[in-house]
């Protein structure tokens, strides 16, 4: 009888259960999600939906046919441009300046994120954080016309100064050996500053009792840097080197289209200058939209190859 009584006792299911604890999280949440809706919104219509446009890299797209009339050509565009004569001088350059810049100018904001974690000067250590943050905010316009302006080789400091030292004066802006070290060099003056904000913040977060513990075993600074302050921030390093790997194919448009000459090609004319060319100036937007996908086919490779061996070496992944 009273085995009968029990059994008769509705018993709430699991899933119930969990709906109305998702829908209490959900409203606890709502505040959270409305200040995270523009940036949602912003992705899905700017980044999301533009995906569509993507399969007119296998059309013949004209903009009076649009998406549905224009004729299918298979991988007719990808086909041309890897049989385009200076397709791999294309991918080189484009490879050479990403790869250089991630060798080059992905450590100089950690090291410089260390020293400045090593200066006891409050008053210093800000005035110098202000001065490196300041390139950033700087239009790639003003950045280039102030490169060209001190390269000059008429009026530019550099050329007074090799002139001064006996040397004839070199011609920077017209030589295409040159075109990557001012690139790199350049980039990297503009964006250790604002580089180096991620890694000053995991290196505030560090123990202080680490550091201490430390000096009373007789560590000195640079041992101290280099058994805590690494190690700490070390998830930090490579999150963000997977996330820079992703990008190795993709070079910053402005500055490498605002640096190029006619006599600088060889080294400077890269993938996304030859899509503008393409794509905007010819209006072949077919060609520049295949050409774009394969650049982008790429970097998808380089960033999940990157993160896979990162988890599998030391267990730090993006997913």
């Amino acid at each position: 009888m009273i085995n009968s009584k029990l059994n008769s006792i509705p018993v709430p299911s699991p899933r119930a259960g969990n709906k109305k604890s998702f829908l209490q999280r959900l409203n606890d949440s709502k505040y959270l999600l409305i200040m995270v809706m523009p940036m949602m919104i912003f992705f899905i219509l700017f980044n999301y939906l533009p995906m569509y446009g993507i399969s007119i890299s296998f059309q013949q797209f004209s903009p009076f046919k649009g998406f549905a009339d224009s004729p299918w050509v298979g991988l007719k565009h990808f086909r041309t441009f890897f049989e385009y004569q200076h397709a791999f001088r294309l991918i080189r350059n484009t490879f050479l300046l990403s790869f250089y810049s991630l060798i080059w100018g992905f450590p100089a904001p950690i090291i410089f994120a260390l020293i400045l974690n090593e200066v006891r000067n409050e008053r210093a250590k800000k005035f110098v954080q202000t001065v490196t943050y300041m390139p950033h905010f700087i239009s790639t316009v003003v950045i280039v016309s102030m490169i060209t302006m001190f390269l000059s080789p008429s009026t530019g400091l550099l050329n007074k100064l090799i002139a001064s030292l006996g040397y004839s004066k070199i011609n920077f802006m017209q030589s295409a050996e040159w075109f990557r070290t001012i690139y790199i060099s350049s980039g990297i003056w503009s964006g250790v500053g604002w580089g180096s904000i991620v890694y000053l913040a995991a290196l505030s977060n560090i123990d202080p009792t680490l550091y201490a513990s430390a000096m009373i075993d007789g560590a000195n600074k640079l041992q101290r840097i280099i058994h805590i302050s690494i190690p700490c921030i070390a998830p930090t390093i490579i999150t963000l080197f997977i996330l820079r790997t992703g990008n190795l194919m993709s070079v910053g448009f402005e500055k490498a289209f605002l640096l190029q000459g006619a006599t600088t090609y060889e080294t400077s004319d890269v993938i996304q200058t030859f899509v503008y060319r393409q794509g905007i100036r010819q209006g072949n937007m077919s060609y520049g939209t295949a050409i774009g996908l394969f650049n982008s086919a790429i970097n998808l490779c380089f960033l999940v190859t990157s993160n896979f061996i990162s988890k599998r070496v030391n267990e730090t992944s993006l997913w």
